[in-house]
């Protein structure tokens, strides 16, 4: 079973995103808040791949996925950020990351799975 940390600031987001892929998937799903809170779960709990905001308050998502390169205990998971900005500046900016991929605001929580297991090139 897939494991899966959510860290986002918005609850409903949060929540909408980990009923979804607990329901379409079968997914086991953690959660988090700030982007210190999750490199605490990521590195206690090991997750398969990382789903996480860009925009959140105090450290954002680039910040944070920065931090978790640095930390050898989590580097090797693959992150997804999350976010509403569209822009094409954006994109390259968050493209030169090494990110494992970027879904966009608002998602649809149906084809959520879908879109994670495509970015990082799950079979199952």
């Amino acid at each position: 079973m897939r494991r899966i940390l959510i860290i986002d600031d918005e609850d409903d987001i949060r929540e909408v995103a980990a009923l979804s892929l607990e329901a379409t998937a079968g997914w086991q799903i953690l959660t988090a808040s700030s982007g210190a809170e999750g490199i605490d779960i990521a590195s206690a709990e090991q997750p398969d791949a990382i789903l996480m905001d860009v925009m959140m308050p105090g450290v954002d998502g680039p910040t944070t996925f920065a931090r978790m390169q640095q930390t050898p205990a989590i580097a090797h998971i693959p992150v997804l950020l999350l976010t509403a900005k569209v822009q094409g500046v954006d994109q390259r900016r968050f493209a030169g990351l090494g990110l494992a991929g970027i879904l966009f605001k608002p998602f649809d929580p149906l084809t959520l799975a879908e879109q994670i297991s495509t970015a990082l090139g799950w079979k199952d």
